[in-house]
């Protein structure tokens, strides 16, 4: 490719940040703040990108929120915990990189932004059997931010995704939701809380239905962008950047961005930093790269997705890694929304069962969402269904559908558009086209281990992650109740993801590399456009926005040359 001349430059920065995430963000205002000039740059008409949408959580070991949790952690139980993980497929000078800066980069957002966390205490690591793991404390969830404090910018932020709120209305934190599920004490009086404070947001709730107590990714991505405009960082949004520009000696040094119909070309002084998501929502690189079966309808991830500064670099000669990876959980789709919902929690709940063509089960159901999706992909594991009977649909949330027992049918959708249903076991493996007399043996097996409080098969309820979600109420194992009253209800469940993780290769600074090992001069990754830190696998919730935002503040102050 040609270099461009110092003469043709349309709009000049010291530092383009592409993708507005958590990820991106930070970076940003780590470079504002050491005195760089910074645009943003972002394809959608909102800014927030899938971290808007998400549980907003970061996994960060030995923060400074897990003493007051009385958990202690250490950089050398949190590096063995992920080299369990990563093994060969990261190298350690990267998982050093975070293991040592992620809790310095979370205590300079509270000292230096508007960002302010808490951590999860209940919140265990996923891999509990692994040397390093920890009960919980590493995940940490943003506090809620009042929306009228980013004046006209409320209206710019991503909305969050509907399964993040109760009734598609109420948003919630990860630690009100955990006590909302698992029916823990004061679980009504909570629920009670969240709607009067919805409801009773006058006049507000007169014309707009959208709640201005934000949470989860939300409330990240709001505090985010407040300290954004605190710093003056410009945002151009429906802006995408659509290629990269070569310096002439192995490096960028800027990108063509579209704005308002027009090609511009935006010279980076110091770098380009890439927070542009992963390419869940292009068929194609799916279709390359991740296993089969695989399809953009599946995603849970911001549609904009489409892997195009992935492809950018490569024309640049950057090298990738760990392209036939995502962020997988189990999702189901509906017909008027434009991406998937992920089940983090619906067949964790006791009373749900997940099986394959032969009505049997095959994995843990309460585990974390990658691996339930990793037990998918195993032959003869998909089409999988989830299945659970009357006594769940009464107690628990499925989907957009709230419990039957607070006769709220007239505020959901039709259930017969989202599941099937039958008088015995039988007649539902009939309609969802499953071995009849397979799912009536797991069932009874299944049942079996529910009255015991053991599951003999897959050992659900037995380590505290398992135990997130499970209920209170149901013992001797939380996890486990049977599935036993009709009518009976089941659907297909997809091999789904909230991102792919595959991408660009980079050092521990972020920066990009190519095929050779060297850095492209002035380029950086981030987030689901690199290849992820954690390898194949899922450490614990947060372990998306944790890396992304590290690796952004790492890069930012990489480019600026900013010494710790």
């Amino acid at each position: 490719m040609t270099a461009i001349s110092n003469t043709s430059w349309d709009h000049e920065t010291d530092i383009l940040v592409v993708g507005t995430g958590a990820g991106a963000m930070t970076a940003a205002l780590r470079a504002a703040q050491a005195g760089a000039k910074v645009l943003m740059v972002e394809k959608g008409s909102h800014y927030g990108g899938t971290s808007a949408t998400s549980g907003g959580g970061l996994w960060i070991p030995a923060n400074h929120l897990m003493p007051g949790c009385s958990i202690p952690d250490s950089e050398e139980e949190a590096l063995g915990y992920m080299r369990a993980l990563t093994g060969e497929d990261v190298p350690e000078a990267n998982v050093r990189a975070y293991v040592a800066n992620g809790r310095r980069m979370l205590r300079w957002l509270v000292d230096h932004s508007r960002v302010e966390f808490q951590a999860m205490s209940y919140y265990a690591d996923y891999y509990q059997h692994l040397a390093g793991a920890k009960p919980g404390g590493r995940s940490v969830d943003p506090l809620p931010y009042d929306a009228r404090l980013l004046g006209d910018d409320f209206s710019r932020l991503q909305e969050p995704h509907r399964q993040t709120r109760v009734m598609g209305l109420m948003g919630y934190t990860n630690t009100e939701g955990a006590i909302l599920l698992s029916k823990s004490p004061g679980w009504f009086r909570l629920l009670l809380k969240l709607a009067l404070g919805y409801f009773l947001d006058l006049p507000w709730r007169l014309f707009s239905r959208r709640s201005r107590r934000l949470t989860m990714g939300n409330a990240l991505v709001a505090r985010l962008r407040h300290s954004l405009l605190d710093a003056g960082v410009p945002v151009w949004l429906s802006a995408p950047a659509v290629d990269l520009l070569p310096d002439g000696q192995g490096g960028v040094a800027g990108a063509t961005v579209r704005q308002q119909g027009r090609l511009l070309r935006v010279k980076a002084r110091k770098a380009v930093i890439l927070g542009s998501g992963g390419f869940e929502h292009n068929q194609e690189l799916r279709q390359r790269h991740l296993p089969a079966p695989s399809d953009t309808r599946w995603s849970a991830a911001n549609p904009h997705n489409t892997g195009d500064m992935l492809l950018a670099a490569q024309k640049l000669g950057a090298a990738t890694a760990l392209m036939d990876e995502a962020w997988w959980g189990p999702t189901i789709r509906l017909p008027d929304e434009d991406r998937a919902r992920m089940l983090f929690t619906e067949r964790s709940m006791p009373g749900a069962i997940v099986v394959n063509l032969a009505g049997q089960r095959f994995f843990n159901e309460s585990v974390a969402y990658t691996t339930a999706v990793q037990a998918m992909y195993r032959p003869g594991n998909l089409p999988a269904y989830i299945v659970f009977d009357a006594r769940y649909k009464r107690e628990y949330p499925y989907g957009p559908l709230l419990p039957g027992g607070m006769r709220l049918n007239w505020l959901q959708p039709r259930q017969e558009r989202l599941l099937r249903r039958g008088a015995t076991l039988a007649e539902l493996a009939a309609r969802l086209g499953v071995d009849a007399a397979g799912l009536e043996a797991t069932v009874a097996r299944f049942n079996g281990f529910a009255a015991a409080g053991k599951d003999g098969d897959y050992q659900r309820g037995e380590n505290p992650y398992d135990l997130l979600y499970g209920d209170v109420r149901i013992q001797p194992n939380p996890c486990l109740a049977p599935v036993a009253e009709g009518p009976f209800y089941g659907m297909e469940i997809h091999p789904g993801d909230i991102g792919t993780k595959g991408g660009l290769k980079t050092d521990e600074h972020g920066r990009v590399l190519d095929g050779n090992g060297a850095p492209l001069r002035g380029l950086y990754a981030i987030g689901n456009c690199a290849a992820s830190v954690t390898g194949r696998y899922y450490p614990g919730a947060g372990a998306t926005l944790g890396p992304a935002m590290t690796f952004g503040f790492l890069a930012a102050e990489h480019a600026c040359a900013v010494t710790p």
